[in-house]
């Protein structure tokens, strides 16, 4: 099947191309991207007429947490920083069951989708005794959404008896931890171009894991060939807390443990220092900024200009829903843009930067270069946005357009060739019915503290 995606208003793709003319598609992949005026080298199955869209690559989310969607604006956990915001959720997340993870996972899926989003990262760590399989219980409502996912089998064990910062009752013993790690892996993870599902490694952080189980997860990763996770230097909390347990600041102790690689990204990246910062850059180490749970938690600002300058790709992370609290990803592009101008200037900044770094830069962190960009031979992952709202009225420069004026949700939207999203709905999600139950389990998961 090949099908014409013909005459779009605008096409984010490399400075010196010019695909007006439109994209070609075969099966799962892009073939051609035509000038205007072009004509696909051979005959089209199907056209799309998309002169009133702007096109992207699908938005690639690198780091969230779904499970988290049902403690949005949790009262007890408004207006804290981050150490005291955790303490105040950790005892409604050990409620959880896999009735409640299976509905976030669809929540969070749709939501993102319906922004734009069509791959996701998700970092689940919360295994207790009612949701020991949380990760195959995500797998199986991943699928029924139909979007690309890397879901990360999250960890923690070490308890606040301990030193650690979560309760017992939320952490797991590190053998079951390991064993369940290679277990998901061996099930689930595909390494193929164009897969639809991989699997990555993710102790929590340095608070609330072991360094023995840091270690053996990065061995356990490197044997089976998958990425790795975790989040760091999120607050200056974190790093008097590693100076205090491990007598280090975070980057030093993240290369005593072995993650200081080009298979590793972390979460959020905010304090380091110039020289730490040349360390990562140096080792290709990934950062996942997430500006908006980063202002809401008050944590810092990313430095995303320094860190590609040293050699670390940026991408971008919703984070978790309960501290966003939304799973939009033409959102979180806005806001990198406007955090980081603050940081390096509006002229330092631009929205080409921003949509990079949600798509190409996003697409490195995960370890993939078959998606996160316009170009023949990569997956079909398309965002397609309209500029009919009274937001975009009057507006010049398509692209920016859909930056500086606030794009919230995509008008279509393809995964590997295959639309998800027509006409801004989805086609194989009642969503009245999904908020419905979404809803009655986070009552249920709130009411139990």
């Amino acid at each position: 099947m090949k099908f014409w995606l013909k005459n779009p208003l605008a096409v984010f793709v490399d400075d010196t191309i010019d695909a007006r003319g439109g994209i070609v598609l075969e099966n799962s992949k892009i073939t051609e991207l035509l000038a205007p005026g072009e004509q696909p080298a051979t005959d089209v199955d199907q056209m799309f007429d998309a002169s009133e869209h702007v096109i992207l690559p699908g938005l690639i989310n690198t780091h969230h947490h779904f499970y988290q969607t049902l403690t949005r604006a949790c009262p007890d956990a408004l207006n804290k920083e981050l150490f005291p915001w955790l303490k105040s959720l950790y005892p409604i997340w050990a409620g959880l069951t896999e009735k409640m993870i299976h509905v976030s996972t669809r929540l969070a899926a749709v939501e993102l989708l319906l922004s734009g989003c069509t791959t996701v990262a998700d970092h689940h760590y919360i295994f207790p005794e009612a949701a020991r399989e949380a990760l195959d219980i995500q797998v199986d409502a991943m699928k029924k959404i139909g979007i690309r996912a890397t879901l990360t089998r999250g960890s923690m064990s070490l308890g606040e008896d301990d030193g650690g910062l979560p309760p017992r009752n939320t952490i797991q013993d590190e053998d079951d931890i390991l064993a369940d790690c290679e277990r998901v892996i061996d099930r689930y993870h595909d390494g193929q171009e164009g897969s639809m599902l991989q699997v990555a490694l993710a102790p929590c952080s340095p608070f609330s894991v072991t360094e023995e189980l840091m270690k053996q997860c990065a061995e356990l990763a490197r044997r089976k060939n998958v990425r790795l996770h975790t989040h760091l230097a999120e607050t200056d909390d974190e790093t008097d807390f590693c100076i205090e347990l491990f007598g280090v600041r975070p980057v030093d102790y993240l290369e005593r443990v072995g993650w200081m690689e080009k298979d590793v990204w972390l979460a959020h990246g905010i304090h380091f220092n110039d020289e730490e910062i040349e360390r990562l850059g140096r080792a290709g180490v990934c950062i996942s900024h997430c500006p908006s749970s980063n202002m809401i938690l008050g944590s810092g600002v990313c430095p995303v200009r320094n860190l590609e300058k040293a050699g670390c790709s940026v991408g971008l992370g919703v984070d978790g829903s309960a501290s966003n609290d939304g799973s939009n990803m033409m959102q979180e592009v806005r806001q990198a843009l406007m955090l980081q101008r603050l940081r390096y200037g509006s002229a330092g900044i631009t929205h080409f930067d921003a949509l990079r770094w949600a798509t190409q830069g996003s697409a490195h962190c995960l370890g993939r270069d078959d998606i996160g960009k316009i170009a023949p031979g990569k997956q079909a992952d398309l965002a397609l946005f309209k500029l009919d709202e009274t937001r975009f009225s009057g507006a010049g420069d398509p692209l920016a357009a859909l930056i500086l004026c606030g794009a919230h949700k995509a008008d279509y939207v393809m995964v590997a060739g295959k639309w998800k999203v027509a006409k801004g709905r989805l086609g194989n999600v009642n969503l009245r019915d999904l908020q419905e139950e979404h809803t009655q389990a986070a009552r249920e998961l709130t009411s139990q503290i």
